[in-house]
């Protein structure tokens, strides 16, 4: 049983990490550091464990084997390195951290002392994304050569430290460290270099309101990332090219929609006009088909974190990888703000 101590109360914390370490077999939730006091009082009432003001009274009970990183982007670095240091394994909420030197420190720092760094890409077990998988696996597109990957949403503008480039990095960080994630994973050929855009039709938030990036693999497949707060119709949330077939998918996973309801993921339901459709050739002849969902669950990430601390199962989702989206992150940056084709190299 690893004893887990969680950095981080808001929205992150609260709902994602807390509960689904909690749900977790060879996980145990023993304490949590909170800076808000009414943070504090939520975590003391809601989770019966010592609740601490900073990682410094965790740090000193030896019943925490793993940190858990859920605080603000540019937090990440810093708080990694001193639970690192402290000899705990270290789980960090996405992104690792904002800059590529930090996150190749937080590396060789876990590689000193053989400790695990893993960053929560819990979207790789997003429906929409393993039904994608699927089809592809399947043979349904073929060789796909375009990506689009999409996600649009409408809010006013809200004054909280992700609206700020100082703490949050850019627009590109949020949604975008999984994109990335989820592009590395979907192309099996390296990516060579970034275009971006980054536009600020409105001044706030400072991050920007409208971002789009388009990596180029190495086998010329184009993957185009493009996340807007500010639109008020949605684009698909995937649209794919083949050379035998196509494929589009509305509406983002419904996990996350279910714990909002409830706090539990488990009564998830993909809407009808969310399914996953593919266009593809079948014999010869032209054929249009709905697919079942891939259906995930966010739990499988610690589920494997669990399983690779007490029984020695590989990694999913290794501190290596989540470098490298922190690598693609930063040349989408400078390419937005460059207008320039950024050459992007993953090799060590």
């Amino acid at each position: 049983m690893i004893g887990v101590g969680l950095v981080g109360y808001g929205y992150a914390g609260r709902v994602f990490h807390s509960h689904l370490v909690s749900r977790c077999p060879g996980l145990r939730l023993v304490g949590i550091v909170a800076r808000d006091p009414e943070k504090r009082r939520a975590a003391a009432v809601e989770h019966d464990v010592p609740v601490y003001t900073a990682i410094e009274g965790l740090l000193a009970d030896p019943a925490v084997r793993m940190v858990i990183i859920a605080t603000p982007h540019n937090t990440h670095a810093a708080l990694a390195r001193q639970a690192l240091e402290s000899g705990r394994h270290v789980v960090v909420d996405k992104p690792l951290t904002i800059a590529v030197p930090d996150a190749d420190d937080l590396l060789q720092r876990a590689g000193r002392r053989g400790l695990m760094l893993s960053a929560f890409h819990n979207r790789r077990w997003d429906w929409d994304y393993l039904t994608l998988r699927h089809a592809i696996e399947a043979g349904l597109l073929g060789r796909p050569y375009v990506f689009e990957s999409t996600v649009f949403t409408y809010r006013e503008p809200r004054r909280t430290w992700r609206a700020e480039p100082e703490i949050m990095g850019s627009l590109f960080h949020d949604w975008g460290a999984h994109l990335f994630d989820q592009a590395l994973q979907l192309v099996a050929a390296p990516p060579i270099s970034v275009t971006a855009y980054l536009l600020r039709p409105r001044a706030v938030p400072a991050i920007g309101n409208h971002a789009r990036a388009t990596i180029r693999f190495a086998d010329e497949t184009l993957f185009t990332i493009e996340i807007s707060n500010l639109a008020r119709i949605a684009k698909p949330r995937w649209f794919v090219l083949g050379d035998r077939g196509a494929l589009t998918r509305n509406g983002l996973d419904p996990q996350e929609r279910a714990f909002r309801t409830d706090g539990r993921p488990d009564g998830a339901q993909e809407l009808a006009d969310e399914r996953t459709r593919v266009t593809t050739d079948f014999g010869g002849a032209l054929a249009q088909i709905a697919i079942e969902p891939v259906q995930g669950w966010w739990l499988s990430y610690y589920e494997n974190v669990s399983e690779h601390l007490n029984a020695g199962a590989p990694l999913a989702v290794t501190g290596r990888q989540a470098r490298d989206v922190v690598a693609l992150l930063d040349a989408a940056v400078r390419a937005a703000r460059t207008g320039e084709v950024v050459p992007v190299s993953l090799q060590d």
